[in-house]
């Protein structure tokens, strides 16, 4: 498997200086040719999408296309060949680790099917680019300018992504039927009879002050006309194909395993997204592990606040009592501001260096929570979405733990490091799941030791989001790897979480179409569990938390072999 063929142990050096900067050089050329060609391609692998920008002509997924980024990844891999790793030492080390690492799953993606499921029942390539303009800065008219080329080009993005969706037809690897239904929504959302109702119009809503009224005057008006023959037809030509040729060609089976090769499409996933070698049954047994570990902690609240009961009766009165919402999207703001805040003030007494770039809370009325992070020209804030449309979804029991896991010292907090850091540049955006989400996971659980959750409906709040983890161990593995109905995972999700009917089959869903991502949550929050009972095992009196956090988020996102390792030698330098 490649994280074992790439993850050697890290040995220590003794190298003459002159030996170390010429492979130092030439390790750094080989990243300063990718990075262009990435930077020129606008496709750089394993990023998150959520913070998918324009910048000017959009990434191309011809198919020829595709095969010259395979080309220059191989010419990639041949390079690193000639490189001595023996010979590099800190940053150049971990940076050769993981870009070998990225490299080689990059190379391992080209073998699968991904690229034909640019869709979930979650977001597609057509909502990305439709909220692209909410993660981007407009402060110049050179920002303007390379927008309106992204709009110009988006017919052809457009064309491009609806062949891969044909293609997928052709060969029968489209999304199962029932989680796809109702999916056109999505799109004919998107279009409008007035161009200036458009997502895609909202910059030039929205000029600089100092831009002259006759610039602005330009800039609306082409802005306008692209968004009116540009952008609304290509929505509406996306919208056809989908109700009249890839909806009814949707599969009739719910795991991947169904389709040819899926087996080895799904341990391709879930080593992508969880970067382990772990099989589904070792992830299904996990799951299953920590259900029964964490329901007798549920349990135990249950008892200490008096309630009685059944479980199932316990989460009906969580699901229904008012008391547990929001009156208004105001109330949930201000409550999610609130605990923000909060923790703010704590984030000195865990961290020892503290992001510079700042977060902004944003009401939506889409998809629930999610952040997503700032530029890296530091231009543009992180954000914290989260969903005041349907107040029901968004229970305030569980606020605290999403606001920890979103904001900081999740989400926000790691990703605004990673964009500070002094490293390559393809380490600064690189998106692990099991690393980001596994982080945020962990930052959950830190809140306890920060002072939240003092209310144990808010504690039990937490050990819902833990128990909603292991629980999509147990179903995601169950429907493409073990056999399992989208009516058997919904039932188990049902029984054992507080989620409404709604939120569990638009969450069976969401492990349906985007297959092996949920695991990635709970895998990478034990893996950092794990690492910091081993340096405070090891360390005892002398192991410092603030260092060990800083050390985790302070190389950036990491596969977690290489996160391993680097725990590993700072523990040693720690003893040191």
């Amino acid at each position: 498997m490649l994280k074992t063929a790439f993850i050697a142990s890290m040995a220590s050096l003794c190298l003459s200086p002159l030996a170390y900067a010429g492979e130092a050089e030439d390790f750094q050329s080989i990243l300063d040719d990718h990075w262009a060609t990435a930077t020129k391609e606008q496709v750089f692998f394993r990023t998150d999408p959520d913070a998918f920008r324009m910048n000017g002509k959009l990434p191309a997924f011809s198919e020829e296309a595709r095969a010259r980024r395979q080309a220059f990844n191989e010419s990639i891999i041949a390079r690193l060949e000639s490189i001595d790793a023996d010979q590099l030492e800190g940053q150049d080390r971990i940076s050769f680790k993981l870009f070998s690492y990225e490299r080689e799953t990059e190379r391992e993606s080209y073998n699968q099917p991904e690229h034909l499921f640019p869709i979930t029942s979650l977001f597609g390539y057509h909502t990305y680019f439709a909220n692209a303009p909410y993660n981007m800065a407009f402060s110049s008219a050179e920002d303007y300018e390379r927008y309106l080329v992204s709009l110009a080009d988006f017919p052809r993005y457009n064309k491009e992504n609806i062949a891969l969706l044909q293609e997928a037809v052709t060969k029968g690897y489209t999304h199962y039927c029932p989680s796809i239904e109702g999916y056109e929504t999505t799109i004919s959302d998107l279009i409008v009879d007035n161009p200036e109702d458009s997502s895609l119009y909202a910059p030039f809503n929205n000029f600089p002050k100092t831009m002259s009224v006759r610039t602005q005057s330009k800039l609306r008006k082409k802005g306008k006309k692209l968004v009116k023959d540009a952008i609304i037809p290509g929505y509406q030509e996306f919208y056809d194909f989908f109700v009249n040729d890839y909806a009814p060609n949707c599969r009739n089976d719910v795991g991947v395993n169904s389709l040819e090769g899926g087996d080895e499409y799904y341990a391709y996933l879930i080593g992508y997204f969880t970067t382990t070698d772990m099989t589904p049954e070792e992830i299904h047994q996990l799951g299953l592990s920590e259900q029964k570990r964490i329901r007798a902690e549920m349990e135990a609240i249950i008892e200490n606040v008096g309630f009685e009961g059944t479980f199932k009766e316990f989460l009906t009165y969580l699901r229904t009592d008012p008391k547990f919402f929001a009156e208004t999207g105001q109330d949930l703001l201000e409550k999610t501001a609130f605990i923000t805040k909060k923790m703010d003030g704590q984030m000195p007494r865990f961290f020892g260096k503290l992001a510079r770039n700042t977060y902004e809370i944003r009401g939506t009325e889409g998809r629930g929570a999610y952040y997503v992070s700032g530029g890296d020209d530091g231009r543009t804030p992180g954000a914290y979405f989260i969903s005041t449309g349907n107040l029901k979804a968004q229970p305030l029991y569980n606020l605290e733990a999403l606001s920890l896991h979103e904001a900081v010292p999740g989400h926000h907090h790691q990703s605004a490091i990673a964009l500070e850091l002094d490293v390559p540049e393809f380490r600064k955006t690189l998106y692990h799941s099991a690393f980001g989400e596994g982080w945020g996971l962990y930052s959950e659980s830190l809140g306890k030791e920060a002072g939240f959750y003092e209310d144990p409906y808010s504690d039990f709040g937490r050990l819902t989001y833990e128990m909603w983890r292991a629980n999509r161990l147990v179903v995601d593995t169950g429907m493409h790897a073990l056999g399992w109905s989208r009516q058997q995972a919904i039932d188990f999700l049902l029984e054992n979480s507080a989620l409404s009917q709604a939120e569990v089959e638009s969450e069976i869903d969401r492990y349906i179409t985007w297959p092996a991502q949920a695991l990635s949550y709970k895998i990478g929050e034990l893996r950092i569990k794990a690492l910091r009972a081993k340096a405070e095992k090891e360390l005892g009196e002398n192991f410092d938390l603030r260092a060990f956090h800083d050390m985790i988020v302070g190389n950036g996102s990491l596969a977690i072999a290489v996160l391993e390792e680097v725990a590993d030698e700072w523990i040693a330098e720690q003893k040191k």
